[in-house]
């Protein structure tokens, strides 16, 4: 049996667990050598915690056997995007700034998947504090891809993407504060959830930013998303931002068909804001003739440009990460990572007005969803393309270009990213489900009704057992922004970080002039449209 363990997914693994055809030591062992055998390659784990895994495995071996089983997560290996506090462990960050920060408490969904019986394999890679990379100056290297190693797993929550699609853990948690559940899982080939925002406690992870951060599983199918949820989900006293709701039961609102209900197609996302590929057009209209036949009806509707709800997003969450790490900013700069930096420091030009001014479009943009929220019962959108080359990124990228992912941190809907193809250089390819809010049976439902019709999430990456990871050249910290900005803008970033208390060395002002158009085009977009 040990042979194909690593290939089955949680509710599988569950249901011989509670046969007891499955030993959770056996599973546990299986998958520790797993890790050990292949993430030399995919860097996914910072800190494994097999100590504590084969310890956990053993009470929940003891507990199914004497009658006292907890129910579908009982002795199932999870991991941890390392912004999970947790007790006695360390919870990094993925940054030189946090390397010995060892907290004193779980985090509130660390404990309530302890509670469900589930066992902690190990704290994953993220981009340096859920936020900035793939970088290469930092304590710990960049997870890789599995489906090609030179390749970028999508952020932040690298590790976990990461780890679940190469078999090393077969459900992980991320966060996703513009996308980084979704991309992970849609470049690596795996499921993500991203649920309405206040539906699953952020009390212990390391925050992003207030206003758009959601925490959620990274699995290898819908029906595995559905079953992690179903432990995280519930009010949290200690996060401001959750709510108090009556929890469904995911699992059973699971169908293998679709009929009756409306989906939106928001195909402008990926023909017009961003034209996509070749590929991930084809991906998309083959997936939504699986949808049609599964006998969902389907119509285009539209709602804002992507790169609209992008602006909003960057200026209250930029001000917010800020003003999260201003104290080291101020006194260690130098610490965090050059990406880290070329995102953060251009936030500094944002004002008091503009945040405000941001935080009123984004009222209008949940307010603007409702009337689409009576004409269907879901949306479907294109995820990522195929993965760039590590080698390719540039830290000014962040700056220049909206994302798919991001317009529904803004709105807060709960969103379901999952395969829907590969593209020709044999990368995965992904789909987002968009749901109303606090809709996660209906995306749910649609995301596992598609699963079940195709075959895509039952590909996994060929690796080499005992395979390093192919040397990439770091990409350069710099582009050339930095020599083409003018007296009056170099001047106002110089006064404006003063004025924040970061002392900039000449790198760090290049890179904050090198963000610093992009960051003052976003406010003036804002101020001509509501003058508009």
């Amino acid at each position: 049996m040990a042979t194909g363990l690593t290939d089955l997914s949680t509710a599988e693994l569950s249901s011989l667990i509670a046969a007891r055809t499955l030993s959770p030591v056996e599973l546990v062992e299986a998958l520790i050598r797993r890790v050990e055998d292949y993430d030399a390659q995919t860097h996914a784990f910072i800190t494994p915690t097999f100590d504590l895994a084969r310890q956990q495995a053993r009470a929940a071996e003891a507990e199914i056997a004497a009658g006292k089983h907890r129910g579908t997560l009982h002795g199932i290996p999870f991991a941890l995007k390392d912004i999970y506090d947790t007790r006695g462990i360390l919870t990094s960050g993925h940054s030189r700034v946090f390397i010995d920060r060892i907290p004193a408490e779980d985090a509130t969904v660390t404990r309530r998947l302890y509670d469900a019986g589930a066992v902690l394999l190990g704290k994953l890679a993220t981009h340096e504090m859920a936020h900035a990379g793939p970088s290469f100056d930092l304590p710990w290297p960049p997870a890789r891809n599995p489906w090609n190693l030179a390749h970028f797993t999508g952020g932040s929550s690298s590790g976990s993407g990461a780890a679940v699609a190469a078999g090393m853990v077969p459900v992980a948690l991320g966060s996703d504060t513009g996308g980084s559940i979704r991309g992970p899982a849609s470049l690596c080939g795996v499921v993500g959830l991203m649920p309405t925002f206040g539906l699953v406690s952020r009390a212990g992870v390391i925050t992003n930013s207030y206003t758009f951060d959601h925490c959620g599983p990274l699995a290898r199918t819908v029906e595995d998303c559905a079953l992690v949820l179903q432990a995280l989900a519930g009010y949290d006293p200690n996060d401001a931002g959750s709510v108090r709701r009556d929890i469904p039961s995911y699992r059973e609102a699971l169908r293998d068909d679709l009929r009756g209900l409306r989906i939106g197609v928001l195909r402008h996302h990926w023909e017009q804001d961003i034209p996509a590929t070749e590929d991930v057009r084809n991906a998309m209209d083959a997936a939504l003739d699986v949808l049609r036949r599964l006998g969902a009806t389907l119509e285009e509707c539209s709602v804002r440009p992507l790169a609209a709800y992008f602006d909003v997003k960057i200026v209250i969450a930029e001000s917010e990460i800020f003003s999260v790490h201003q104290a080291n900013l101020q006194t260690r700069a130098k610490d965090f990572g050059a990406d880290f930096r070329s995102r953060v420091l251009p936030s500094v030009l944002f004002t008091a007005h503009d945040y405000v001014q941001a935080t009123r479009e984004h009222r209008r943009m949940m307010v603007e969803m409702e009337p689409l929220y009576g004409r269907f019962d879901a949306f479907v959108t294109a995820g990522m393309g195929e993965a760039a080359r590590l080698s390719d990124y540039r830290s000014v990228s962040f700056w220049q270009k909206p994302s798919v992912l991001t317009a529904w941190n803004v709105t807060g809907q709960p969103v379901l990213a999952l395969p829907n193809g590969f593209g020709r250089n044999g990368l995965p390819l992904g789909m987002q489900i968009v749901g109303r809010p606090f809709g996660e049976t209906t995306i749910l439902r649609v995301g596992h009704a598609y699963e079940r019709a195709t075959a895509w999430h039952t590909r996994r990456p060929q690796l080499a057992r005992g395979a390093a990871a192919p040397d990439v050249v770091p990409p350069p910290v710099l582009s050339s922004g930095a020599d083409q900005v003018d007296a009056e803008t170099r001047d106002l970033c110089v006064k404006s970080a003063r004025r924040a208390g970061v002392q900039l060395d000449d790198l760090m002002l290049a890179q904050l002039l090198e963000g610093a158009p992009y960051a003052l085009a976003m406010v003036e977009r804002l101020r001509r449209f509501r003058l508009g």
